[in-house]
């Protein structure tokens, strides 16, 4: 028995010698421990940064997605793509827009694997009606109680607020687009964007506006500018973070101002609605709008 062993274990030397790549399956001693380790370890701070950058699944992924949407522009499965998201991911988008982590980029932690319209365009849907609600309940409140006030409906808030919106979600992130293309052709960055991905971030960060025009009800200014800066903070830092990345390889100077000029434009959007809609001066209530016709009247019965 021990001679054929020998000769089995023989012709198996044998056999590896004359075929390298061959498999070979060993039996250890359970009490026995691996000497070494097959495959290099990878820390997690490299991860992190591969995470951050986009060095490495990121950009299969990226290339996967690419591969989807390879319809024609002009057929409606290519526009289909563009809303193809889950419950789920969308709540998990709207979870990160309300929550920045510092160090996490959101384009590539949310956005990257699968960006859609569907979110930035039902969020944008819903602050235009928020703030045209809130605006007119707003007016309603201040007024109650005064004998010479009579409630008329500003159905104009709606468009007013769905052009303001609208412009700003689809106007300010083509124009970032193409200044960050045209930086791109002069400087060699880490990260790039592309126009749908910055459309979904913009739309994601208006988010935290819904809630915040709902308070605006409240008649108090002072509260109303507490909440408009806790806002503009937390929607603010999503923006800064997520572009950040792709201008500071850039020119120290032209990176600051590409980030200042992405937070004014913000601040902007957040401090006009904010004047508009909730602090601007009624005009409606005066009692000249009904004193008017009264004088005609009467004026002409004594003629």
């Amino acid at each position: 028995v021990a001679a054929s062993q020998d000769m089995q274990f023989g012709d198996a030397a044998t056999s590896v010698a004359a075929n390298p790549d061959a498999t070979t399956v060993s039996i250890e001693d359970p009490g026995e421990t691996p000497k070494h380790q097959t495959g290099p370890l990878r820390g997690s701070g490299r991860e992190e940064d591969d995470e951050l950058l986009g060095n490495d699944d990121s950009d299969k992924t990226e290339l996967l997605a690419g591969q989807k949407k390879s319809s024609p522009f002009w057929t409606f499965e290519y526009y289909q793509t563009f809303f193809d998201v889950d419950t789920y991911q969308v709540f998990d988008r709207i979870k990160g827009s309300l929550l920045p982590i510092p160090g996490k980029n959101f384009v590539r932690l949310y956005i990257r694997s699968n960006p859609d319209l569907y979110g930035p365009f039902w969020i944008c849907a819903t602050l235009v009606f928020a703030i045209a609600i809130s605006g007119n309940l707003s007016n309603f409140l201040i007024h109650l109680g005064e004998k010479t006030y009579h409630y008329v409906p500003e159905f104009r808030k709606v468009s007013i607020a769905a052009t303001i919106i609208y412009a700003y979600a689809w106007l300010v992130p083509l124009a970032l687009w193409g200044f960050l293309m045209w930086r791109n052709s002069k400087v060699m960055n880490i990260v790039s964007y592309s126009f749908l991905e910055i459309v979904c971030v913009y739309g994601y960060s208006l988010f935290i506006y819904i809630p915040t025009a709902i308070l605006w009800i409240i008649p108090q200014k002072a509260v109303r500018w507490i909440l408009v800066m806790i806002a503009l903070g937390i929607s603010g830092s999503v923006l800064a973070m997520t572009f950040w990345p792709a201008v500071r390889e850039d020119n120290r100077r032209v990176a600051l101002a590409t980030i200042m000029t992405i937070v004014l434009l913000h601040m902007l959007l957040s401090v006009g609605c904010l004047a508009y809609f909730f602090d601007a001066p009624e005009m409606d209530h005066l009692p000249t709008t009904t004193a008017i016709p009264n004088q005609t009247v009467a004026a002409a019965k004594s003629s």
